[in-house]
């Protein structure tokens, strides 16, 4: 085969896939899951879907973790409240950079499609209000305070 035959034999990517801005907004307004979300569906698109089953486990476990921190960590109302979401989007950035920013890069650059901001923005959106309708259900039905 010629290299103009492989040239013209070369395919994209089908699948569309999450950028690393697009992890930092939605992360920020949606937490540690909405983080695992799009992990998992960019793991997906590499076929890679063992490390798609990890992303949600460690999402699930850290958002777990942070509902347990905010609520029985005595004197932690005295931090202020937007420390927690720059360290778990900076956490999850570094993740994404880690475990996919090489395959982003090249998705992207063999003709690959990403999903637009504004996607990633409304699933932030989104995780934001299954978050607090969460907190509601354990303050209200708990009593926690």
């Amino acid at each position: 085969m010629t290299e103009l035959e492989q040239t013209l034999d070369f395919t994209p990517p089908q699948k569309k896939i999450y950028e690393e801005r697009s992890f930092r907004i939605a992360t920020f307004l949606g937490g540690p899951l909405v983080a695992g979300y799009l992990l998992a569906e960019n793991f997906k698109a590499f076929n890679e879907p063992g490390k798609a089953k990890k992303a949600w486990f460690y999402s699930i476990l850290t958002t777990l973790l942070l509902f347990c921190i905010s609520f029985f960590v005595p004197g932690i109302d005295k931090i202020p409240s937007v420390i927690f979401p720059i360290v778990y989007t900076a956490i999850a950035y570094y993740l994404v950079q880690t475990y996919q920013g090489e395959k982003i890069k090249a998705h992207l650059l063999s003709g690959g499609e990403a999903y637009k901001w504004w996607r990633a923005l409304l699933i932030g959106l989104l995780g934001m209000a299954i978050l607090l309708v969460v907190i509601f259900c354990l303050v209200y039905f708990l009593d926690i305070k």
